[in-house]
């Protein structure tokens, strides 16, 4: 009796175990799997966009942010005329439907206009359709004020991953990051921004500004003069990168290749 008691017992643990393993391997099959058209900048280390660039020439950018107000540009554009620099400026596709009159004005001056998303919304978030119609929208806008289309362009938020940048090069467009930050959208003073560049700032580098903060076009003066005393030439960043044969290492630096 206690023989067949433990037999029947095993018997049935054997079943359960096989039923339950069988339950299992079925139920993988319907295991919902991730949009592969959503991914977030954790797990997008397959592309990068660029954050400097590799020269020998002693040449940096200036990149200035335009998402907020306009109050700022007649000032921002002297201080650049007085130096005789250009720089780029990445414009949102709203700020360019609220300011024409600047975007024509930075345009007839020389400057570089970039790709700043349509509506400024959070990129990553968002399917390789969606990115695409973003940029494209922006595009579309610069084109029909300045009759350029825009070729560079930088996600809102600093935000991007694999698909953000892909949509980008669907669109015709390289994805620009940047390797310093003036922080002049908290409020720093021009002495404040400079402390912060000065010791860090070398060939290649790209700098991040934006319009419409408070201290920003009264410390353009000082930054562009400090710059330029250190030696170092201001150029758009469609002239600071490279356009083909080229590679980004694993810190966003952009590297010419040699044939």
């Amino acid at each position: 009796m206690f023989l067949v008691f433990n037999k029947q017992k095993i018997i049935s643990y054997i079943v359960a175990f096989s039923t339950v393993a069988i339950l299992f391997s079925g139920a993988s099959l319907f295991i919902p799997q991730l949009d592969d058209s959503i991914q977030t900048s954790a797990n997008a280390g397959k592309m990068l966009p660029i954050y400097s660039v590799q020269t020998e020439e002693k040449k940096i950018s200036l990149t200035i942010n335009c998402a907020w107000n306009a109050d700022d540009i007649d000032m921002i554009l002297d201080t650049l005329s007085k130096y005789k620099v250009q720089v780029t400026f990445f414009m949102v596709g709203d700020w360019v439907d609220r300011f024409p009159e600047a975007v024509k004005k930075i345009a007839d001056a020389g400057h570089e206009i970039g790709n700043h998303s349509n509506t400024h919304p959070h990129v990553s978030q968002m399917t390789l359709e969606k990115n695409q119609q973003q940029i494209k929208e922006c595009a579309d806008k610069i084109e029909k004020l300045t009759g350029k289309r825009s070729t560079l362009y930088r996600g809102p938020y600093g935000e991007y991953n694999d698909i953000v940048i892909k949509a980008a090069e669907n669109e015709n467009h390289k994805t620009i990051q940047w390797s310093l930050d003036t922080l002049d959208y908290k409020g720093l003073t021009g002495e404040e921004m400079w402390s912060r560049l000065k010791d860090k700032l070398k060939a290649g580098d790209i700098v991040l500004m934006h319009n419409g903060t408070k201290h920003t076009a009264e410390a353009l003066d000082k930054l562009i003069y400090n710059i330029q005393e250190k030696g170092f030439n201001i150029v758009k960043v469609s002239d600071l990168i490279y356009n083909e044969n080229y590679t980004i290492d694993s810190t966003g630096m952009q590297k010419l290749v040699n044939k």
